[in-house]
Parts: C-alpha cells; sequence; structure tokens
C-alpha cells in the first residue's frame, strides 16, 4: 500500500483527492482537505455503511495498520516533502504528489513534466522520498513473487 501510495500518477485535477496519507495539521496545512478518507483507513478509524453488504457481516478493523520500517521511512520521507510543498505561497491543499512534482518541476513546450527541478531543497526532498521507495521495493519484491502477483 505505501508502494502505491508514493508512485502513483493521480491528479487532484481528476477529483477530489481521496490518497493524501497525511492529516492537515503533519503538513501544516493551510485548510482541511477535501477528503481524510487515506488517514482514516491507515488509523483504522474508517466508518463504512454496510448496506448492500456483498460479503455479509463483516467486521470494521479498529486498529492502525503497522507499517516495516522501510515503508515508515517512505512516509517520512514523503510528509517532509509535503511540509515543504505546504509552505509555498501558492499551494493546492488538495494536491497529490504528481501535483506536487508538477508544481516544481513545471511542464516543458509539448506539455510533458520536466525531469528536474531548479528548487535545490525538493530535488533533495524528491530524491530521499524515491530512495526510500526503492529500498522498500527490494523489500517487497520477493513476495510479488512468492505470493504470484507477478511470475518470475
Amino acid at each position: 500500500m505505501t508502494y502505491t501510495l508514493f508512485s502513483n500518477n493521480i491528479s487532484s485535477s481528476f477529483g477530489v483527492n481521496n490518497w493524501i496519507p497525511f492529516t492537515e495539521h503533519e503538513v501544516d496545512a493551510r485548510e482541511k482537505f477535501e477528503s481524510n478518507f487515506m488517514t482514516q483507513f491507515i488509523s483504522g478509524k474508517l466508518k463504512t455503511d454496510h448496506i448492500g453488504d456483498l460479503f455479509g457481516n463483516q467486521t470494521e478493523r479498529t486498529t492502525p495498520l503497522t507499517f516495516s520500517p522501510e515503508a515508515t521511512a517512505v512516509f517520512d520521507a514523503g510528509r517532509e516533502l509535503w511540509i515543504y510543498y505546504h509552505k509555498q505561497p501558492n499551494c493546492n491543499v488538495n494536491a497529490s504528489l504528481y501535483d506536487i512534482r508538477e508544481h516544481f518541476q513545471g511542464r516543458n513546450e509539448t506539455g510533458r513534466m520536466n525531469s528536474t527541478s531548479s528548487d535545490e531543497t525538493y530535488t533533495n526532498l524528491i530524491g530521499n522520498l524515491r530512495e526510500k521507495l526503492i529500498q522498500l521495493a527490494d523489500k517487497i519484491e520477493p513476495k510479488v513473487y512468492e505470493y504470484e502477483f507477478l511470475k518470475e
């Protein structure tokens, strides 16, 4: 789950961003997020309506998810990036990671996102996040094949 949260191309321009993995307090956001789905899910506080529940009487998880040290390091690196982004004067409070990258990296004349940024702090933060993602990928890769999500 952590790898997916920090390696997707979801943009808030497509609708409400339900993928924000932090609370407003954690990133010092100026405004309330439109959705707190992901933080509620992670913390075990997500309440669901069981009307028409396909699988019958399911119990709701009320305990927070626990993450490996590698996944926690990804969250920590991501949080630092979100905090830095939320200090920007024209930030979108509901920005996704893709939106944050677009903000700092910009787009070229053909509309493609630039691969680098002139903002040194951002470059260091995104580099750290990418390094932590690589470490997490190295840890989960054997399980991907063991559980046959992919075949070797």
